[in-house]
């Protein structure tokens, strides 16, 4: 895999060429790319041109290549959110955070592939780890080509856990930032409630430095050691879990405990428990809305899994959907009364690792809650099952605590590293 940090401190002491990152990009996306699939569409040519700019590797992104998930608006490419009913579409102009990328140096080599408007609906692409498992979705071409080494940074989006679990699936870092951190502006929109724009990157390191590079924010981790966190582990649904990723989050857990940090159990009380229903709830009601046009004009042209997704949402009513808002609302509240400011929760990223196949992109059980809450949350790679494939642990703190979650990550993912935890 491609390091986006180590590339952007080699082409800012000047001992590797924008042009050449390209390059190495290149080369693996000519070596994997058609085993994988993890592209919507490339124009290799224009990033090597873009690359020969000389003022874009004076930028934060110091002119790295940057993969755009296919359900951000872009001009100069198709832009089709997996969708067939969009074949060939055009916006006339970037997604903001298309814009924010190239504002801060970034260069956009293609679009990576998304399920049908970053929905269940399993997409094509295959995972890098093992080509016979998901890649998990919605974001399964920016997991992919990370960790294909096709590209060092890529975006993503999440609804349910549509970058922490292909994140996870993948064996690469995502973070899915406080709900706004990002733009969601020019986005196609799931659930506007819940959608979120993520990071995909090797490592945290890696990734917190993107993250800082596109907002301007105090987000990176490489600069000063890691501060010792609480650990709270979570073991809601614990019994979704596979034995092996049960196994996972102990074996991080000592990792953690040996290089210094608190280890303690967090007992949710029953409102996330109910919380983690209303994500559904919001999710479906918001969908059947936001996607009106494509299933009253379109309903053919979806996927089977969409559709019927689509089919029961309408039989959501208002009242359900304003009691799920109102249960959001108390579980926000009742996460700061169980997780201090200085504590991160440490859970699963996903059931298991990568299914096998293609039919589903896997289960976000491990994701709705926190994606509801809105807060921080990061897919810790360097663990894996005795197949070899990976298993992710996540990293979630209170809403705003971004940099925290992030150095926590790292921390845990550098003790990972140093006990052979993985």
């Amino acid at each position: 895999m491609l390091s986006a940090l180590d590339l952007a401190r080699r082409i800012e002491a000047g001992d590797l060429s924008p042009r050449a990152a390209v390059e190495l990009c290149a080369a693996a996306i000519a070596e994997r790319e058609r085993g994988i699939g993890a592209f919507a569409a490339l124009d290799l040519d224009a990033a090597r041109r873009r690359a020969d700019e000389p003022a874009l590797a004076t930028l934060p992104l110091r002119a790295l290549p940057v993969g755009i998930k296919d359900i951000f608006d872009t001009a100069d490419f198709a832009t089709a959110y997996g969708s067939p009913i969009y074949a060939g579409h055009r916006p006339k102009a970037d997604a903001a955070m298309v814009s924010l990328v190239r504002r801060a140096g970034g260069i956009v080599p293609g679009k990576t592939v998304t399920t049908q408007f970053a929905s269940l609906e399993p997409a094509a692409t295959r995972n890098p780890r093992n080509p016979a498992h998901t890649p998990g979705g919605s974001s399964s071409g920016s997991a992919a080509a990370i960790a294909a080494g096709m590209l060092p940074l890529a975006l993503g989006s999440q609804t349910g856990g549509s970058v922490i679990r292909p994140a996870a699936f993948c064996g690469v870092a995502g973070f899915k930032p406080s709900f706004r951190l990002l733009p969601t502006v020019g986005m196609k929109c799931f659930s506007w409630s819940l959608d979120t724009v993520g990071l995909f990157a090797k490592g945290v390191t890696d990734v917190a430095f993107a993250a800082a590079a596109i907002t301007g924010r105090d987000l990176r981790v490489d600069e000063r050691p890691p501060s010792v966190p609480v650990i709270a582990i979570v073991r809601a649904d614990w019994d979704k879990a596979s034995a092996a990723m049960q196994d996972a989050v102990e074996r991080a857990a000592r990792a953690a405990e040996t290089a210094g940090a608190k280890i303690r159990e967090l007992e949710l009380p029953p409102i996330f428990a109910e919380a983690t229903d209303a994500h559904r709830t919001i999710a479906d009601y918001e969908a059947f809305r936001a996607l009106a046009f494509e299933y009253d004009r379109h309903r053919d042209c979806l996927g089977p899994v969409l559709r019927q997704q689509l089919d029961d949402a309408a039989a959501i009513d208002t009242d359900a959907y304003d009691d799920a808002r109102r249960t959001t609302r108390r579980a926000r509240k009742a996460l700061l009364d169980h997780l201090a400011d200085g504590e991160v929760v440490l859970a699963p990223s996903a059931p298991g690792a990568a299914p096998r196949g293609f039919g589903s992109t896997g289960e976000p059980t491990f994701n709705r809650l926190w994606t509801l809450l809105g807060t921080p949350c990061v897919n810790v790679p360097g663990l894996s099952d005795t197949a070899g494939l990976p298993l992710g642990v996540q990293v979630v703190a209170r809403f705003g605590r971004d940099r925290f979650a992030l150095a926590a990550a790292a921390f845990l993912e550098q003790a990972i590293g140093r006990t052979g935890a993985g």
